[in-house]
């Protein structure tokens, strides 16, 4: 399954057609939804990016409706090398698809978050930035993972106190994975379930226009 993994770009949404040296924002969404999903977030984000929001690769099991990026059922749910197949995928999406944006960064929900990541891990040059929502960090060592220590990529982490979705070993992974490997920001929301909240939204906004602002510096 893993190579033979491909994202259909025809099923990318995009907020923009004139996206010409405009950052890129990347919208993952969750098992079982798809590309229209997290598109609603769009009015919450900064202006003056593209925002692409894309479809996972695979059709969860009858009948659940939507994509998936990765089988969650069975023995080997939610099996690290099948987040990798998913985050190599989408990073041959995103090679064809980034055209000359200055500065990449990604949003993923849940199953998205992971395969955010994951792509953040397979090819730390090619992401800046990484908002995770109800997600995780697979577990297992990827090739480039000693690099991040000294790269510290900035990641947003956020989730709900209320959220039985993730199961807690993925989450106490982690809450000790990502400090030691990301510039890590990031909220517990009391009372929130496997879902967003307003206050995330803001939080997320504050993350972003941070990036927007590093990227600024950087080309000054």
């Amino acid at each position: 399954m893993g190579e033979e993994l491909m994202l259909d770009g025809a099923l990318t949404r995009w907020s923009t057609t004139e996206r010409t040296g405009m950052p890129l924002l990347v919208l993952l969404h969750g098992y079982g939804a798809d590309e229209h999903d997290l598109f609603g977030l769009v009015p919450y984000l900064p202006e003056g990016i593209a925002v692409a929001s894309v479809a996972a690769p695979l059709a969860p099991p009858w009948p659940m409706p939507g994509r998936s990026w990765y089988p969650i059922e069975g023995l080997d749910g939610r099996s690290p090398t099948a987040v990798t197949a998913a985050a190599r995928a989408f990073l041959h999406w995103l090679e064809s698809e980034r055209g000359d944006a200055p500065s990449v960064a990604l949003l993923g929900f849940s199953q998205g978050a992971a395969v955010a990541l994951q792509a953040l891990r397979l090819a730390p040059e090619n992401v800046d930035a990484v908002v995770a929502l109800s997600g995780y960090a697979a577990p297992g060592e990827l090739p480039r993972d000693s690099e991040l220590p000294e790269l510290r990529p900035h990641v947003f982490w956020g989730r709900g106190t209320n959220d039985d979705v993730i199961p807690a070993a993925l989450v106490a992974h982690t809450a000790e994975w990502l400090p030691a490997h990301a510039e890590l920001s990031g909220r517990v929301y009391t009372g929130l379930t496997h879902s967003i909240s307003e206050d995330e939204l803001g939080d997320v906004r504050t993350f972003l226009d941070k990036w927007l602002e590093r990227m600024r510096t950087t080309e000054g």
